[in-house]
């Protein structure tokens, strides 16, 4: 794994993303089984538009979207609080060699974790907490941020203030990260093949 050390949500950022499919929108590659997802032309698509252009459209941010940023460095305080953990926070961090895909965690935890830190509206941090389980929509993407790192382990972290936070520690599941690292294998080799015919 190669780091590339720059502030989550700069404009280098952003950059450094451009083409390459990251663990965010892994659920676009395949579904919560392993599956080809239904969405995956539409995101090879958009990634060999990104890729020949050399940038990423904008993307749309409601107001949820925004205070869940802004609530980010509140929740990693708090999480390091209730365990005790050190987080270190990085930028995009790449596989290396011949196919490149990443993952951009919310923080580094020693030598062996992860976090991933949600800041949901009321009502579904309400959800999760009775639930007390890692909510579905977010599987591939921490499976797929344990791929990427080589980690052992991702702490989910659901923060709303004034609420008890969820805290949900994810470990691999071995054949889910490998139905999804051949269907990424298959993804980027298919992607090359867009971009040089499109191109």
């Amino acid at each position: 794994m190669k780091i590339i050390q720059v502030d989550q949500g700069s404009p280098e950022w952003h950059s450094c993303k451009v083409g390459i499919p990251s663990s965010s929108n892994f659920d676009k590659i395949v579904d919560s089984k392993g599956l080809p997802s239904k969405q995956q032309k539409k995101y090879l698509n958009q990634l060999a538009g990104e890729k020949i252009l050399g940038y990423a459209e904008g993307t749309y941010q409601n107001a949820a979207m925004i205070r869940g940023i802004e609530l980010e460095a509140q929740a990693r305080e708090v999480y390091s609080f209730i365990t005790d953990q050190e987080v270190e926070q990085v930028g995009f961090c790449i596989t290396e060699g011949k196919t490149i895909y990443g993952a951009s965690p919310d923080g580094i935890i020693g030598k062996e974790g992860l976090l991933e830190i949600k800041c949901p509206q009321l009502s579904t941090q309400v959800d999760y907490l009775l639930a007390n389980e890692l909510p579905i929509e977010y599987w591939q993407q921490t499976q797929g941020q344990l791929l990427v790192t080589g980690r052992k382990w991702v702490d989910f972290f659901s923060f709303y203030p004034g609420l008890n936070p969820l805290l949900i520690r994810v470990l691999p599941d071995e054949k889910f990260v490998k139905s999804l690292k051949i269907e990424l294998e298959l993804f980027c080799e298919q992607l090359e093949e867009l971009v040089a015919k499109i191109r």
